[in-house]
C-alpha cells in the first residue's frame, strides 16, 4: 500500500497571519530568510511588568474583516477567519455539499481579550455596558462558528482545546473526520491573541517567559544553552483538508498528504512535560504508524521548541530516539518559534503550513538565534535554510510537527509528499 493509498486526506489550501506575513506565502518567505518577528511592546501596560517584548502579528486582521463584522467578534476569531478566507480560496473555493464540509479550528486560551474588556466594563460602567457579543466572543469556539457560518459547513464545527496543542490537534481531528466518513473537505487550524498584561504576568511569574527585554530579536533561542523562556506570538494557520478521491474528481493542487497523527499525556505535571520524552516519543511513533510513515522517511521536524530551559530538551531526546541523531543522519529539525514566537494555541497551525510549504519547496526554514548548541541536544538543527533531501530511496519525503501543551498533551503530525498514481500523471 502506498502512502497516497494510506493517507486518503490531502492538504489543498493553505492560510495564515502571523508576526512574519499577512498570508502564508509572505510568511514562508520570511521564514526562509530569517526574519524575527519579535519586537519590542510600547504600550503603557507593558511598563509594570518583567516581560516588555512579543511577537505581534504585522497585519490587522480588522482591515481584512471590516469594522462592522469585527466589532462581534474577538481578535483572535478574527485572525482564524483571515487565514480561513485565505485557505479556502487558495483551495480554489471547493464546491462541496454543506453537510460534507466541516470545520476544526480552535484556540487554546479563547477570547481573553474580550473577556478583560467585558469586565472592565462591568466593573467601570455596569453590566448593561457590556458588548451583547461578549459570550460569543470569549468562547473557545467562536472561531470554529465563525467559519462555519461563513463557509456554510454543517458537518460538525469542532473546537478541540489542549493548550499550545490545540492547533496541531484539530487538524488532526481534520483528518479524522474525513476518515471516518463524516466529511469530504475540513476547515481546520487554530489561531491565538494574547498578547497583553494579565497573559504576560501570568506566564512571566511561572518564569517561562525570555526577559532579553534589551535584545527582542535574540530572545527565542531554542536549543541553546543561553535559552530563558518563550515569547508571545499572536496570529492564524489554517488547512483545506480533502479526501483524495474529492481533490482528484475536482483537478485540485495538491500541497501534501495529511498522512497521520499520533497523540499522547504525559500524565504528569499541569504545566511541565515529563522530562523523560516518553509521551512526546509515543506520540511520534504513533502519527508514523497511523500514517504508514516509517522513520527514515521523515526528512524533516518542525519542532515544538519552545525556547525554555526544561522544554526543549526531552523533546530532542525524543526526535533522537525515533528518528534518528544528527550522527546518524537523522531529519533536519527547524524550531520557527524562534522567529514567530510561541502562538500558543496556533502554534501547531503555523508550525503543520511551514512543513507543507518545507515539502512543497524541499527546504527546511532556519532556527535563528542557535549559537551555543545545548550538550544534552544530537539532532541535526538547521540555523540556515537547508535543502531537504530523501533519507529513503524511493519513497516519499515526510515532514512531521509536533506540538505540545500544559496539562500534558502531546500531539505529532506527519504530513507527506503527494506523488500522483502513474495513472494520474
Amino acid at each position: 500500500m502506498s502512502s497516497n493509498d494510506r493517507g486518503s486526506v490531502v492538504v489543498t489550501g493553505v492560510g495564515a497571519t502571523t508576526p512574519l506575513g499577512g498570508d502564508a506565502a509572505s510568511t514562508w518567505s520570511a521564514m526562509l530568510a530569517g526574519t524575527n518577528g519579535v519586537r519590542r511592546i510600547t504600550e503603557p501596560w507593558v511598563e509594570s511588568l518583567p516581560v516588555k517584548i512579543a511577537a505581534p502579528a504585522v497585519a490587522d486582521p480588522v482591515e481584512v474583516i471590516g469594522k462592522p463584522q469585527a466589532r462581534k467578534m474577538d481578535r483572535c476569531e478574527q485572525f482564524a477567519l483571515v487565514a480561513a478566507r485565505e485557505a479556502w480560496a487558495d483551495a480554489g473555493a471547493p464546491q462541496v455539499d454543506p453537510y460534507r464540509l466541516g470545520v476544526a479550528v480552535t484556540s487554546g486560551i479563547g477570547g481573553i481579550g474580550s473577556t478583560l474588556t467585558a469586565y472592565d466594563a462591568l466593573r467601570e460602567k455596569g453590566w448593561n455596558r457590556i458588548s451583547p457579543f461578549t459570550v460569543p466572543m470569549l468562547m473557545p469556539n467562536g472561531a470554529a462558528g465563525w467559519i462555519s457560518i461563513e463557509f456554510g459547513a454543517r458537518a460538525g464545527a469542532h473546537a478541540l482545546v489542549s493548550a499550545c496543542a490545540s492547533g496541531a490537534e484539530s487538524i488532526g481531528y481534520g483528518v479524522d473526520m474525513i476518515r471516518s466518513g463524516r466529511a469530504d473537505v475540513v476547515i481546520a487550524g487554530g489561531a491565538e491573541a494574547a498578547i497583553m498584561a494579565l497573559n504576560i504576568g501570568a506566564f512571566a511569574v511561572m518564569r517561562a517567559m525570555s526577559t532579553r527585554n534589551e535584545e527582542p530579536g535574540r530572545a527565542s533561542r531554542p536549543f541553546d544553552k543561553g535559552r530563558d523562556g518563550f515569547v508571545l506570538g499572536e496570529g492564524a494557520g489554517v488547512v483545506i483538508l480533502e479526501s483524495l478521491a474529492h481533490a482528484q474528481a475536482r483537478n485540485a493542487r495538491i500541497y501534501a498528504v495529511a498522512a497521520g497523527a499520533g497523540y499522547s499525556s504525559d500524565a504528569h505535571h499541569i504545566s511541565h512535560g515529563s522530562p523523560d520524552g516518553a509521551g512526546i516519543k509515543f506520540a511520534i511513533e504513533s502519527a508514523l504508524r497511523d500514517g504508514g510513515v516509517t522513520p527514515s522517511q521523515v526528512a524533516h521536524v518542525n519542532a515544538h521548541a519552545t525556547s525554555t530551559p526544561e522544554g526543549d530538551i526531552p523533546e530532542s531526546r525524543a526526535i533522537a530516539d525515533t528518528l534518528g541523531t544528527a550522527a546518524s543522519g537523522g531529519p533536519v529539525v527547524s524550531a520557527t518559534k524562534s522567529m514567530t514566537g510561541h502562538l500558543l494555541g496556533g502554534a501547531g497551525a503555523i508550525a503543520s503550513v511551514a512543513a507543507i510549504f518545507a515539502l512543497l519547496d524541499l527546504m527546511a526554514p532556519p532556527t535563528v538565534n542557535l549559537e551555543d548548541l545545548d550538550d544534552e541536544v544530537a539532532i541535526d538543527v538547521a540555523t540556515t535554510a537547508r535543502p531537504l533531501v530523501p533519507r529513503a530511496e524511493g519513497a516519499p519525503m515526510s515532514a512531521l510537527v509536533n506540538a505540545f501543551g500544559f496539562g500534558g498533551h502531546n500531539v505529532a503530525l506527519a504530513f507527506t509528499e503527494y506523488v500522483p498514481a502513474a495513472k494520474e500523471a
